[in-house]
């Protein structure tokens, strides 16, 4: 089923939609996670760089940025919004019907509401006690804030966040799960691509029946046709499709004799096997399929399985040294590749999107700093010594770790514009 008219452009439709899918999915996980628990989420990301849309709902603001690579989900407690309200400065502040604050106007006074009030900040407590006193006019008076309280600069608003909102305020386990949950979205992803791929396309059979009989092949020429069921070959008797093709793929151009069954009925007939550019013989036929729930199912978890164990041995080749680093592909292949995939058909296309979408969650699960596999590394280890690690330590770490994750990404960039430009 190739893509119709598919050119450079269409390419190029296909690498983003690809890309943000799985982007999506992965910041979706850790969105969902962190909400449920309770977690006030600022900031849903799809892309980096400078915003080009954005919307709000809620409490969470919604946006697209200019380069499509990466996303984020911003959560409280992870950015410096606290540090704009100052001891000393001069502000206003409105109150609801109960006397509450629910702005406070970083600007200066008010908007000259009945409820407006403005003085100098001499202490406030926005995590705990949500109170704030002011000196207004040599006199000192506490406000009670409202959990969801906004501070307002240049006309922008920005949600106040209590400790119980805020992401380090959470157990050690919401913490985990509301990180975890993006690499696990990405697998949950693969398997539902590929159990898609199943229920479109059908799930192959390791069963000896013909599928489809490709016109003026070898079979074909022989007169088997689609739904005969191959009982032995020269004389060896078969039981599965696998044995099928290794018998024909070690007999390039040589004459086999396929005993099959038809409607009841045994037949013999000699069948003259082709080969390909490899050598590889070939009688131009593909196995059978099912489109049955349970295999589809089946199909989902052991792909998604075996895929997940060919990656983490390639990753394992890699710290070996088996494999260096000037094998690996970044950005631009990763594009280039996911491009020649989408003009060969949405099936070849999916499946590569779900090997993708299990790259990405393995990556991000691997102990390095600025990866998610580090932020839960350094939970466990929270959870071993009983206290979280110094936040500025944790910070640094964190900050070295992008560093090198840029410089890595810089280094296989620039080996694919070698690889695929300059050679």
């Amino acid at each position: 089923m190739p893509l119709p008219n598919l050119d450079s452009v269409g390419s190029i439709l296909a690498i983003v939609i690809v890309f943000g899918v799985l982007v999506f999915v992965h910041e979706l996980g850790h969105f969902l996670l962190a909400k449920r628990a309770g977690i006030l989420c600022r900031e849903f990301a799809l892309g980096m760089g400078p915003k080009i849309f954005r919307v709000k709902r809620g409490e969470t603001e919604y946006t697209l940025r200019l380069l499509p690579i990466g996303g984020l989900v911003r959560m409280a407690g992870e950015d410096p919004e606290m540090d704009m309200l100052k001891p000393h400065m001069e502000i206003g502040v409105e109150r609801d019907a109960v006397g509450k604050v629910t702005h406070i106007l970083l600007d200066g006074p008010g908007t000259g509401s009945a409820r407006a009030i403005s003085g100098t900040v001499v202490s406030f407590d926005l995590e705990h006690a949500l109170n704030l006193t002011l000196d207004i006019g040599g006199e000192q008076r506490t406000f009670s804030v409202h959990p969801q309280a906004q501070l307002v600069k240049d006309g922008q608003e920005v949600q106040i966040a209590p400790l119980n909102r805020q992401f380090k305020g959470k157990t050690v386990s919401q913490r985990f799960w509301a990180i975890f949950a993006g690499p696990a979205a990405n697998f949950i992803l693969a398997f539902l691509l590929f159990v898609a791929i199943g229920l479109i396309y059908g799930v192959p059979k390791d069963v000896p029946y013909l599928g489809e009989v490709r016109a003026g092949g070898p079979a074909a020429q022989a007169g088997l046709l689609q739904g005969d069921k191959v009982i032995s070959i020269e004389g060896k008797p078969v039981a599965s499709w696998k044995e099928i093709v290794e018998i024909v793929s070690q007999s390039p151009g040589k004459e086999l004799t396929f005993e099959y069954e038809r409607s009841g009925q045994r037949h013999t007939v000699p069948v003259k096997v082709g080969k390909d550019e490899n050598n590889v013989g070939k009688i131009m036929v593909t196995n059978s399929l099912t489109y049955a729930p349970g295999e589809v199912l089946k199909y989902g978890a052991s792909s998604t399985y075996d895929f997940t164990m060919m990656i983490l041995k390639s990753l394992g080749m890699l710290f070996t040294g088996s494999v260096g680093i000037n094998d690996l592909s970044g950005p631009v292949g990763i594009f280039k590749m996911t491009g020649e995939f989408a003009q060969q058909g949405i099936a070849i296309l999916m499946k590569w999107a779900a090997v993708l979408s299990i790259n990405l969650g393995l990556f991000n699960l691997l102990p390095l700093p600025a990866l998610d596999g580090g932020r839960l590394a350094f939970l466990a280890v929270e959870a071993l010594r009983g206290r979280p690690i110094d936040p500025h330590k944790e910070g640094m770490v964190h900050f070295l770790g992008f560093a090198f994750l840029m410089l890595l990404i810089l280094v296989v960039t620039w080996n694919d514009l070698q690889r695929f430009f300059f050679q």
